[in-house]
């Protein structure tokens, strides 16, 4: 072979071969590229249920009827909390769904069925049976009342397992339902 020819296969060789590195190269960023949607949705959804709403499923029966075992809550991170809510409260061993009845620096009681926020009934219409009776329990500037909407068949702050529930304890309002057999979907303040 000649000079030439060896010399021209060469430079096609090295030509070839820097042909082939650009084509990794630009397939690595190309792939890279590809990627970079599903990254930013993949951190925008944990951003989102981190620090604003997340899906919370509810379990037992102590929110009948308002609320039933199975269904699909939205909770709202980011919201005051006001009373009669319904709020997902975190006590340590599990986490609860519970309605606020006393606001913080309350006193709250119930006689003969009815409860009393600081000595003046409340009308309230959740509640589901009768509530049977508790002494005043007097709420610090950082606590809440929270009971079942299933007065007789719930575990709440008239529990010394729960008690009054500090506000770090509160992870947040639920927010709307999602539809769940015969109820319909919506904000949880316009379904009741």
């Amino acid at each position: 072979m000649s000079k030439d020819l060896l010399k021209d296969l060469k430079d096609e060789e090295v030509s070839n071969n820097r042909i082939d590195e650009d084509l990794k190269e630009n397939s690595v960023i190309n792939i890279v590229k590809e990627f970079i949607p599903y990254v930013i949705i993949l951190v925008a959804v944990i951003i989102i249920r981190t620090y604003f709403v997340t899906p919370v499923l509810v379990h037992g029966d102590s929110m009948n009827d308002t609320l039933t075992n199975g269904e699909l809550m939205i909770l709202n991170k980011r919201s005051s909390i006001d009373r009669f809510d319904i709020v997902v409260v975190d006590i340590k061993t599990e986490k609860i769904i519970k309605r606020v009845i006393g606001m913080p620096g309350e006193t709250v009681l119930c006689e003969n069925g009815v409860i009393y926020i600081n000595d003046k009934r409340i009308d309230e219409e959740y509640g589901k049976g009768t509530t049977p009776d508790f002494s005043r329990v007097t709420l610090g500037d950082d606590e809440y009342f929270v009971l079942g909407d299933n007065r007789t068949n719930s575990e709440d702050s008239r529990s010394a397992n729960i008690g009054n529930v500090k506000t770090s304890m509160i992870e947040g309002k639920v927010w709307y339902r999602l539809k769940f057999k015969d109820k319909k979907a919506g904000r949880i303040k316009w379904i009741y």
